[in-house]
C-alpha cells in the first residue's frame, strides 16, 4: 500500500511538472490553461473527438471555481492569445459563448496528444481485465480527490 501512495504522489508530481510545461509552451498561465482544457474538451465525445462545441462563461466560471469577473479575464488572455473566441448565444444575447480556435487544436495536438498515444501504447500491455481494474482504481481514486477537495472547500476555508 506505501509504495502505491508513493507512486500516485509521484503521479501527481509529474502530471503538475507537465502543466506547467505546457503552460509555458502555449504562454499562459496554469489557471488559463485550466480554462483552456475546458474548452477543447466541450462536446468530446467517447472517441475522444471533440465535437466543436462550446462552454457559456458561467459554465466555466463555475468550472474553475471563479467569480465571472476573473473568469472574464481569463478569457481575455486566452482571447488576446488567440486560444478562443468568444460570441454571444443567438438564443440569449446575455450568454456569451466561448469556442476553441484552430490555434488551440492545433497546440493540442502538439502538446496532448502524444501523451495520449504515449499512455494508450503503455496501456497496450494489459488485457481486458487487468484494464477494468485500472479503470476501477482511477474511478476510485478520483472520487476520494474530489471527496477531499469538497471537504477542504467547506472545512478548510
Amino acid at each position: 500500500m506505501r509504495n502505491v501512495a508513493q507512486q500516485l504522489r509521484l503521479l501527481q508530481q509529474s502530471f503538475d511538472a507537465f502543466d506547467e510545461a505546457a503552460a509555458a509552451r502555449l504562454g499562459v498561465n496554469r489557471t488559463d490553461l485550466r480554462c483552456l482544457d475546458l474548452v477543447l474538451g466541450a462536446g468530446e465525445r467517447s472517441d475522444g473527438e471533440g465535437s466543436g462545441a462550446e462552454l457559456s462563461a458561467g459554465e466555466l466560471s463555475a468550472a474553475l471555481k471563479l467569480s465571472p469577473a476573473a473568469t472574464t479575464t481569463v478569457i481575455d488572455r486566452l482571447e488576446r492569445a488567440g486560444l478562443v473566441t468568444r460570441s454571444r448565444d443567438a438564443a440569449n444575447r446575455r450568454r456569451v459563448l466561448v469556442t476553441a480556435t484552430d490555434s488551440a487544436r492545433a497546440a493540442e495536438a502538439e502538446v496532448y496528444l502524444p501523451v495520449g498515444a504515449a499512455g494508450a501504447e503503455a496501456l497496450s500491455r494489459y488485457d481486458e481485465d487487468q484494464l477494468a481494474t485500472i479503470l476501477n482504481f482511477l474511478q476510485a481514486a478520483r472520487q476520494v480527490q474530489e471527496g477531499q477537495a469538497a471537504r477542504l472547500g467547506v472545512d478548510g476555508g
